[in-house]
C-alpha cells in the first residue's frame, strides 16, 4: 500500500525538562492542550499529504497508559500506532532501528521535542529531505552544507568554524526507508560509533556516499521544546499560530478577564483574575484572585492569589499566593497541611 511511515524517537529521560518529567514523559507535555508529539504528528501530516500507514513510536518505559494515548495519537490521524522499545540509549542511529521493520517505502523520522511551521510539500523525486532552519549560532548544532543545487554535500556535527548557519532540526524525510535500514544496519554490524552512540547523521554520510541525493526543506520557524523556557515560548508561538481556534466565548466565572491569544480547556473555573496573553489552562483547573501570563498551567489545578509568568504548572497543584515564575511539577503545593 503506498503511502507513509513515521518514526518517533522517543526515549529519552528529559532531563532538562524536570521536574515535569518526572511524572510525565516529555513528549507527552501539554502544548495548548496537546501532547508535543500529537502537534508534531498533526504537524508532519499537513506537510507530508500523504496517507500515513503506520507511526512507530520508540520508547523508553513509559507505561500501559501512556502506551495506550499514543496509539490513540496514531488512530486518530488514520495511522496504525506501534509501541517499539529502546532499553538502552545507544544514539539515534540506534533508536531509529528500534523500529526498523518500518523502514520500507517513504520514512519520515521525526525527533518528538521539536515542533515547527512550514509550508512547503516534500519533494519525493529526491532520496530524501533533510529539514533545518537558519541560525544564528551554528556551532551549537548539527548543520548541512549545500552545493549550488541545493544539494546536501555535508552533515557537520556542531561545527566550531563556520560552514553553515542551515541547522538539522531533527525531522527527515527518506525516499526509500529500506536503503536507510541497510546504512544503519552495516553501523551496527561494524561497531561504528561517534562519541560511544550510533548516529544517523553517519548513516546519512553513508547513504550519500554511495550515490544518495538530500535535499532540504526549510522551515518558517523552529520550536524547540527542550527546557521550561523553550516550552513556554514553544506555547506562545502555537496559541498565536492558532488564536482563531482558542478564542474564548464561554462564561468562566465572575470578574473574570481573558486577554487573547489563550487556550482555555474544559471545565476551566477563573474568578476576579486576569489570564493571558499567551496562557494555556488545562481542563478542570480553577484560577481565582490571580494574574496569569505567558504560562502553562496544566489539568485540574488551583492556583490562588498568584501572579505567574513564565511558567510551568504541573497537573494537580494546589497553590496560594505570589510567584513571579515558577516550575513546578505534579501535586506539587506551597499550602501546609495538618
Amino acid at each position: 500500500m503506498k503511502g507513509i511511515n513515521i518514526i518517533v524517537p522517543m526515549a529519552g529521560m528529559g532531563k532538562r525538562m524536570r521536574p515535569h518529567t518526572l511524572t510525565t514523559a516529555k513528549p507527552l507535555i501539554p502544548i495548548a492542550g496537546k501532547p508535543i508529539v500529537e502537534r508534531l504528528c498533526r504537524d508532519i501530516a499537513k506537510v507530508c499529504k500523504s496517507k500515513i500507514n503506520n507511526i512507530a513510536f520508540v520508547t523508553g518505559e513509559f507505561g500501559e497508559a501512556v502506551e495506550k494515548n499514543l496509539l490513540n495519537i496514531a488512530h486518530s490521524l488514520g495511522a496504525q500506532g506501534h509501541i517499539c522499545p529502546q532499553v538502552e540509549a545507544l544514539g539515534t542511529g540506534h533508536a531509529v532501528m528500534c523500529a526498523k521493520e518500518f523502514l520500507e517505502g517513504e520514512v519520515i523520522v521525526a525527533f518528538a521535542d521539536t515542533l515547527f511551521k512550514a509550508d512547503f510539500e516534500l519533494d519525493s523525486s529526491s532520496d530524501g529531505t533533510i529539514w533545518v532552519h537558519k541560525v544564528s549560532n551554528p556551532e551549537s548544532f548539527g548543520v548541512v552544507k549545500l552545493d549550488e543545487s541545493n544539494t546536501i554535500t555535508d552533515f557537520i556535527e556542531k561545527p566550531q568554524t563556520f560552514v553553515s548557519d542551515l541547522a538539522i532540526i531533527g525531522i527527515y524525510h527518506f525516499t526509500h526507508g529500506d536503503k536507510l535500514r541497510v546504512a544503519l544496519q552495516y553501523l551496527l554490524d561494524n561497531d561504528i560509533k561517534e562519541k560511544g552512540e550510533y548516529q544517523l547523521t553517519n548513516a546519512l554520510e553513508n547513504l550519500k556516499a554511495n550515490g544518495a541525493k538530500f535535499k532540504t526543506g526549510a522551515v518558517q520557524e523552529w520550536l524547540d521544546c527542550g527546557n521550561k523556557n523553550a516550552t513556554v515560548y514553544t506555547n506562545q508561538r502555537v496559541i498565536e499560530h492558532n488564536a482563531a481556534d482558542f478564542k474564548t466565548t464561554r462564561n468562566l466565572g465572575e470578574g473574570c478577564q481573558i486577554i487573547e491569544p489563550c487556550y482555555i480547556g474544559d471545565d476551566v473555573t477563573i474568578v476576579n483574575s486576569t489570564v493571558g496573553p499567551h496562557v494555556s489552562v488545562g481542563n478542570g483547573s480553577k484560577i481565582t484572585n490571580s494574574k496569569i501570563t505567558n504560562s502553562i498551567i496544566m489539568d485540574a489545578c488551583q492556583i490562588e492569589n498568584a501572579t505567574f509568568h513564565n511558567s510551568m504548572i504541573g497537573n494537580h497543584v494546589i497553590w496560594d499566593g505570589e510567584a513571579a515564575e515558577l516550575s513546578i511539577s505534579d501535586y506539587s503545593t506551597n499550602i501546609a497541611t495538618v
